[in-house]
């Protein structure tokens, strides 16, 4: 079976109409056209859908029974196509965890101002996680906080963000003057591998060291300020992560003498990926 939404339209509007002659004016069709889709749904069916008396189209037992069904599949179809239409498609974000818990949380809160029941689903993890993601197609945009080098993933520079190297206010190393040797023996406490953080910090400030003292490696920024906090050693994070702490004189910054600590911050997508009209517009909210 192979019943079409033309026929089915067809059927409903010649029941409206009343006749072939007055649906085919308001479906634009030749009144030929008209009497052949509706034949060819009855054929489909098996079955009669009006009763031909004269000239006139009577509704039969048949007809009375798909009616209800008929308007509500063309109505179904119909927010099909308006659904489309305004590009209101669930959008799926992958976003390492600096930029999901401290950057996106205020975007979405003023895309959801503008846009209140459209869906959007967010993952927070780590640089890789958003990249394996990205990769295989489980999200339609990935947020990290470093490059992406997969051949198949498109990464483009999204926002500039800076690093600061913090510590207790009462820390042993800032008893002292601020060096690349007091900062090597410093007791460090560090993201873990695989997050775009921690080889950002890698590359711009502990490859400047004579060496480094690992202290301990923490799977969030969160547990990292807090560790800090309690004298547990010296870290490197976003601004924006230690903001409020800085500000309350909990936590304190340490000027290290090296070049200011910035980093680019990256959208990343597959190459085979279509971005989407409804996705243009949410990324024009992390822009602003």
């Amino acid at each position: 079976m192979h019943i079409t939404l033309r026929q089915v339209e067809v059927f409903t509007e010649v029941l409206k109409s009343g006749s072939t002659t007055q649906a085919s004016q308001v479906l634009a069709l030749s009144q030929s056209a008209v009497s052949a889709a509706l034949a060819d749904l009855e054929t489909q069916l098996g079955v009669q859908l009006f009763d031909r008396v004269g000239k006139r189209l009577v509704l039969n037992e048949h007809g009375r029974l798909l009616y209800p069904r008929a308007v509500g599949l063309l109505e179904q179809a119909g927010e099909i196509e308006q659904l489309f239409k305004e590009d209101n498609g669930a959008i799926r974000l992958f976003a390492s965890s600096t930029i999901g818990n401290y950057l996106l949380p205020g975007m979405i809160a003023a895309y959801r101002r503008d846009f209140p029941a459209l869906p959007l689903e967010l993952s927070v993890g780590n640089s890789q996680d958003a990249i394996n993601a990205v990769a295989d197609f489980r999200v339609d945009i990935g947020l990290i906080e470093g490059p992406c080098h997969e051949p198949d993933i498109l990464s483009e520079p999204w926002l500039e963000d800076e690093l600061v190297v913090f510590a207790a206010p009462d820390a042993a190393l800032l008893q002292q003057p601020i060096t690349l040797e007091s900062l090597a023996a410093a007791p460090w406490i560090l993201r873990e591998r695989g997050s775009g953080t921690r080889e950002i910090v890698d590359y711009l400030l502990l490859s400047h060291l004579p060496q480094f003292q690992l202290g301990m490696e923490l799977g969030n920024s969160e547990a990292i300020k807090h560790a800090v906090r309690h004298g547990m050693g010296i870290s490197c994070l976003s601004r924006r992560v230690i903001t409020d702490l800085l500000e309350a004189g909990t936590l304190v910054e340490v000027n290290v003498p090296l070049p200011r600590l910035t980093r680019t911050l990256y959208r990343i997508h597959h190459r085979q990926k279509h971005v989407s009209k409804a996705l243009q517009r949410f990324l024009a909210y992390c822009r602003e």
